[in-house]
């Protein structure tokens, strides 16, 4: 079983935000915004911050794809997009990182509630994922301004690789600084001095 989500859900159709609103809390849900299109999802996504957002395809003024793609850009969420549809054409258009499930109406209660944990569990993986790059682009960073600062203590004290970075551990330890603030006050040092 699942958490309990604050889901906003989208689709032109009355009988279909009647249905979500009456089966989501049915498995233990919440729907904590309903709107008819695209655009009012977006906004009502932006102000009530949900857990999960369920949106019908073809609405009026902007699609449940388009409206997906731009809460992703403000708000990362794990979306489900709904069709009545097995147009190739929206399935292509849905293949994008921020839907994580697709359903074809008429929807069942288990298929909903199978589509919200498996979506519910590809986006933790896919934020998990993206901290993990996030992480290591962090530590490519630090690494290149770690080897600078290396190098400005190798060309300063006439010490070989390995010892200016144990000068720089050193140091680091004594100062009770990490690693890479010592490096990047050695270079703003440098710079200073007029050696960059």
């Amino acid at each position: 079983m699942i958490r309990s989500l604050r889901i906003a859900v989208a689709d032109d159709e009355p009988d279909m935000r009647d249905y979500y609103r009456a089966i989501l809390p049915v498995l233990g849900h919440q729907v904590v915004a309903c709107c008819a299109d695209g655009d009012d999802l977006v906004r009502l996504c932006l102000q009530e911050r949900p857990d999960l957002v369920i949106t019908d395809i073809k609405m009026p003024s902007l699609d449940g794809i388009e409206a997906a793609a731009r809460i992703e850009r403000e708000l990362p969420l794990p979306i489900i997009l709904v069709s009545a549809f097995h147009d190739a054409d929206l399935i292509k258009r849905a293949e994008t990182d921020h839907v994580l499930a697709y359903l074809v109406k008429p929807i069942k209660q288990a298929d909903l509630e199978t589509a919200i944990a498996i979506a519910l569990r590809r986006f933790e993986q896919f934020q998990a994922l993206r901290r993990e790059a996030a992480d290591l682009r962090q530590a490519l960073e630090d690494r290149k301004i770690i080897e600078r600062a290396k190098g400005v203590l190798m060309k300063r004290s006439g010490l070989d690789e390995a010892a200016s970075f144990r000068r720089l551990q050193k140091l680091a330890s004594e100062k009770n600084l990490k690693l890479i603030e010592l490096s990047r006050m050695i270079l703003t040092a440098e710079e200073a001095l007029g050696n960059p």
